[in-house]
């Protein structure tokens, strides 16, 4: 029983984090709108493959920080699957190794454009706290 408790705990940090920090960089992205449902970018221009951002960081649209920060969905799975599994064995410190590999990873990309990284802080937070919140109850649960 507290296998399948666990796996399912793995499953539900890794997978279910997606629409939770979707809907936090959602969130964040409405800030001065009167509906933060609503808040949806404007559309873009289409642009060749070989579009670069825009030399004023501060114009960027979410849509172009997104285009940045390519692989974000793998990345997020993989993250809160490490974070799950560093809560669910005690190696909480593992977290830290986690974050550090993901920022060094994103620095380029980061260093370059402001409005990218903020989505990646936004959404790396949202995405550990979502992963904390699910396996730390059946952590103390396996625990007790």
């Amino acid at each position: 029983m507290d296998i399948l408790i666990v796996v399912l705990a793995l499953l539900v940090a890794a997978a279910g984090g997606w629409p939770v920090a979707a809907a936090v960089l959602r969130m964040a992205g409405s800030v001065g709108t009167s509906n933060p449902l609503e808040a949806d970018p404007p559309p873009q221009p289409e642009g060749g493959a070989g579009e670069t951002p825009p030399a004023d960081e501060e114009k960027l649209t979410p849509v172009q920080a997104r285009s940045i920060l390519r692989g974000g969905l793998l990345i997020g799975i993989l993250e809160r699957l490490g974070v799950a599994v560093a809560i669910l064995t005690g190696e909480s410190v593992a977290i830290a190794y986690i974050v550090a590999i993901k920022g060094l990873g994103r620095y380029p990309e980061l260093r370059e454009t402001p409005a990218a990284s903020e989505r990646f802080i936004i959404g790396t937070l949202a995405s550990l706290l979502w992963a904390v919140a699910v396996t730390t109850p059946v952590r103390i649960w396996i625990l007790s």
